[in-house]
């Protein structure tokens, strides 16, 4: 039986055991250097049941162009774990490398069962369903809610006062015919 294939983009120093470790520096412990910001990447199509992407995506230039070639490598099914930081916290607007910005419905643009992706489909092909969401709040710590009163009050909350929502990070599921 095949092993399955995880994949760890953009790990830095995080090396993960069971992980292709992905980065664009040879650091110890990189299985593959490659600049994730040149496409293609450097597998086959449907090769991962895992990818993971902690605090990677808002270092690049195209996301959507990086979406595109996550759901490319991912096998039908695959789990995609991402962690960004929220639009409005210290941690998004300090860093100086950071070149893109997130909030709770960017992620809506690649899930057809979201309006935003059924109103836009021509943004990308790539297709996920948001499978769970996590909202790091400041005095919540992680916590899930599909409630929407709930997410609506901290949607008012967080626009308005910042560093209410720190971090936030959604599995989804790869959408192939």
């Amino acid at each position: 039986m095949e092993k399955p294939l995880r994949l760890n983009m953009g790990c830095g120093s995080d090396i993960r055991t069971g992980y292709i470790n992905l980065d664009n520096a040879e650091l110890e412990g990189v299985d593959v250097a490659h600049s994730l910001e040149s496409f293609p990447y450097p597998f086959e199509d449907d090769t991962f049941e895992e990818i993971i992407l902690i605090n990677v995506l808002e270092h690049l230039e195209d996301t959507i162009k990086v979406m595109e070639e996550i759901w490319r490598i991912a096998r039908p099914g695959a789990k995609v774990i991402l962690r960004v930081p929220y639009w409005n916290s210290m941690d998004s607007i300090t860093d100086p490398t950071h070149k893109k910005f997130f909030n709770q419905n960017t992620f809506d643009f690649f899930d057809p069962s979201t309006k935003r992706c059924r109103n836009r489909p021509y943004y990308s092909t790539a297709r996920f369903s948001i499978d769970r969401e996590f909202y790091y709040v400041k005095f919540l710590k992680y916590f899930k809610t599909r409630n929407p009163l709930f997410k609506g009050l901290l949607d008012i909350v967080s626009h308005h006062l910042n560093n209410v929502i720190w971090v936030l990070e959604y599995e989804l599921k790869v959408l192939k015919p």
